[in-house]
């Protein structure tokens, strides 16, 4: 059995608890509609599932903080390389203006349904993703205070 890198110490497997969590309950306080159906294993459901999510904290260059396995896929990453690295590098930098006014828009107002936007892998091959939504991860007791923000990417094609 291949050992999950970001299952390694107790310490990554709490976060990874606790942000699964975080993931999926401010998609459903944003949007009204559940992120993932089986909620039993939200950790290995969210790891697993067949669209990409990703997201990153807050602060003047947020840094990447998770990534499912198929956003790791997309973005042609090992976890060690996506995990840390800030956000901004995932858009080509003639786009990466039009992305921070994109994600101040998010700030604003909580979420943004059917995004596209041009991404660039690792390798620096361009893809188009489809179909995103993008949210501001909050607890849902304190939804004023943003604590990063997510995305779910259901569709992409290769530029």
């Amino acid at each position: 059995m291949q050992s999950n890198p970001l299952l390694d110490d107790y310490g990554q497997a709490a976060f990874l608890a606790h942000h699964s969590h975080l993931l999926i309950t401010s998609y459903q306080h944003w949007t009204r509609k559940p992120l993932i159906e089986d909620v039993s294993d939200e950790v290995k459901a969210l790891m697993h599932a067949p669209f990409a999510i990703a997201s990153h904290q807050t602060g003047d260059d947020p840094m990447f903080n998770y990534a499912n396995h198929q956003a790791l896929a997309l973005f042609k990453m090992l976890p060690e390389d996506m995990l840390g690295l800030p956000s901004r590098y995932s858009a080509e930098p003639m786009l990466r203006e039009a992305r921070a006014e994109f994600l101040y828009q998010v700030s604003s107002h909580g979420f943004i349904e059917n995004y596209s936007g041009v991404r660039i892998a690792k390798d620096g091959t361009r893809f188009l993703i489809e179909q995103a939504t993008v949210w501001n991860l909050v607890d849902v007791k304190l939804p004023k205070q943003v604590l990063g923000q997510a995305v779910i990417i259901k569709a992409w094609q290769a530029l």
